[in-house]
């Protein structure tokens, strides 16, 4: 163990990308670091803010290509540079999201720690022929995927995504450990009396003879958002009374062209962001929260559904069995028919059997108490230790603070 007490860089992701996963990781990190071990590590929280250069531009301002063009400006440019002219005020850095590991290149890689939660910025390289991308694209995911290489630990949400890269010959075994990420302590089966009102006025008084189904999520591909609508249209000629409450962005072209051939649109109610406690409040509503995906890193949805007693019917994958354990049901990719049926089942024990269904709340309570955020920090500052010692010396620790002008530094 270091003698003295570390200087470390909690490196976040731009709160203007609204990685919200992402940043619960970095949050959720520097809570228990400060609060369980202040006597390790004295973190500071780096949070990049992108600048408006190609935003501000008339005509181009508000298009999607102006904010992709500032974004790769920050990445590889504003945040590279201020990591050079800062790194010295610390003695160990975290990367929270794999993503930006470019960065490693800019910092002492042996005392750098990167958390990698899923494969999906390196698909182009490692599956080049399912997904195909130009040049430029290629060559600065190579320069990504260079930083993860060097950095001296390697954290992974799962150990479906240790796999992976294991699969891949990305890392060696030995530089990575599977660290469990876990639900904001929000998510909870007990009642919020200002929560549980917000949600009554937005979706009206708790009925238990009702039926709403839940999907928290993005509606990219792999989210398999044709599954949910499906399953919810099988449930609906079972249950006319029944609900589809989706948390995420807005459908697809393709996507609102399947509500419309499957009828379902008048029981789609698609709420807007919300705050960990009001969607604490939904999952407590939902009967059945659906996780249908066909690839996930961890399958944080699945957590929060569980810590709030609601069940849950996932996709049969390594990852969300890893997360659900026993409590949640599982169904294969895309079949539509089993997942009807599981889902069908569970509404049938809500109804019908009320020591089943507290016997499936009971059971995904226990498995949400298995993941906690302060586990997580508590393995986070053995690789930290670990990783600070790995040359044979410990570094010492110089209390100072700076703020740079587009980042927000914060102890």
């Amino acid at each position: 163990m270091p003698a003295e007490v570390q200087r470390l860089a909690v490196l976040f992701d731009s709160p203007d990308e609204e990685w919200r996963s992402m940043d619960l990781v970095g949050q959720m990190l520097m809570r228990h670091l400060r609060q369980d071990h202040p006597l390790t590590v004295q973190p500071e929280a780096v949070v990049p803010r992108m600048r408006h250069r190609m935003r501000k531009l008339p005509g181009i301002g508000s298009t999607k290509a102006a904010f992709q063009a500032d974004r790769l400006l920050l990445r590889f440019g504003d945040y590279p540079s201020w990591l050079r002219a800062n790194r010295a005020r610390f003695d160990l850095f975290h990367i929270v999201d794999s993503s930006y590991s470019q960065l490693v290149n800019e910092l002492p890689a042996d005392r750098t720690v990167v958390t990698c939660h899923d494969l999906d910025t390196f698909r182009c390289l490692i599956e080049p022929e399912r997904y195909r991308r130009g040049k430029l694209f290629r060559a600065m995911t190579k320069r990504i995927l260079s930083g993860l290489q060097q950095a001296a630990h390697v954290t992974c949400d799962s150990g479906a995504t240790r796999d992976e890269i294991r699969k891949y010959s990305l890392l060696p075994a030995e530089r990575m450990t599977v660290v469990y990420n876990a639900a904001h302590p929000a998510y909870s089966a007990a009642p919020d009396v200002d929560a549980d009102g917000v949600m009554e006025r937005l979706l009206g008084p708790v009925d238990s003879r009702a039926v709403d189904l839940l999907h928290v999520g993005s509606v990219i591909p792999r989210k398999r958002i044709d599954v949910v609508l499906e399953v919810f249209a099988a449930v609906c000629r079972r249950f006319p009374r029944s609900r589809l409450i989706r948390v995420g962005g807005p459908l697809t072209k393709t996507q609102h062209e399947l509500v419309r051939k499957l009828s379902v649109r008048d029981g789609i109610v698609t709420l807007p962001f919300l705050q960990p406690k009001e969607l604490a409040a939904v999952y407590r509503r939902a009967a059945v929260v659906l996780q249908p995906s066909e690839a996930e890193g961890f399958g944080l949805p699945v957590v929060e559904a569980l810590a709030c007693g609601s069940p849950v019917v996932a996709s049969d994958l390594a990852v969300l069995r890893e997360v659900g354990g026993e409590a949640a049901a599982y169904c294969p990719v895309g079949e539509i028919t089993a997942w009807s049926d599981a889902v069908l089942r569970l509404i049938e024990v809500r109804l019908d059997s009320r020591p089943g269904w507290e016997a499936i709340r009971t059971s995904c309570l226990r498995q949400a108490s298995r993941f906690s955020w302060s586990e997580y920090a508590r393995k986070m500052v053995q690789i930290y230790s670990h990783t600070a010692c790995s040359d044979g010396s410990c570094v010492s620790t110089l209390q100072t603070s700076t703020n740079g002008k587009s980042f927000s530094i914060s102890r």
